[in-house]
């Protein structure tokens, strides 16, 4: 029986492609950028109609604030996969940093559609809500968010920030005392708990 040598060689560049995105986003991580670009650079030219790679060489772009260079690679990731939740976030992160903070919360909100795990845009949309003033999509997505991570305090304080934001210090004392649960130490609890308590005396 002959193995067709066109499957085996697609086969190998896959196999290729997939060792280098990885290697790309390992590098990447690791704050060597100049490796990870490589990769990435080496994996696009593999794989020309994946978006991965290049959502990677926006991120490494990103990080050494060739901002230019990183929304075009984001771009071009967004065209060839309208799905690319990355891609997205990429372009979020250069909205906010170039104070756009309504196309900022547009590509954040973009990328939670795709990925509601994606805690970099959702703080970005946080962020972005903060500047605009515009807070009940942020607190849905932190509230999806926390369904699927029941314990990470960090984004639990936000929905509370933003729970006191809205008034609604009911909501705001029973995700601080969850917080205080898990975590009794934590000195920003406490002092936002008082204040909501205040608050909560306060009312009529």
């Amino acid at each position: 029986m002959h193995t067709n040598p066109n499957i085996v060689s697609q086969q190998d560049s896959a196999a290729e492609y997939d060792a280098l995105q990885r290697l790309g986003d390992n590098y990447l991580s690791l704050d060597d950028y100049s490796q990870a670009r490589q990769c990435y650079e080496q994996a696009a030219v593999l794989a020309p109609d994946e978006a991965a790679p290049y959502a990677g060489l926006g991120m490494t772009a990103l990080q050494t604030d060739n901002l230019d260079e990183a929304e075009i690679a984001f771009r071009v990731a967004c065209r060839l996969n309208p799905d690319c939740a990355a891609a997205y976030a990429g372009l979020g992160m250069i909205a906010q940093q170039t104070e756009r903070y309504e196309r900022a919360f547009e590509m954040f909100l973009k990328c939670l559609e795709l990925d509601t795990d994606n805690l970099t845009a959702l703080l970005g949309l946080f962020q972005a809500s903060s500047e605009m003033g515009s807070f009940a999509k942020v607190i849905h997505y932190l509230q999806v968010y926390l369904q699927k991570h029941p314990h990470d305090t960090s984004v639990m304080f936000s929905l509370a920030a933003l729970y006191i934001k809205e008034n609604r210090f009911a909501c705001a004392k029973k995700m601080l005392l969850t917080i205080l649960r898990l975590d009794p130490d934590n000195k920003d609890a406490h002092n936002f708990l008082e204040e909501v308590e205040r608050n909560l005396l306060e009312l009529p």
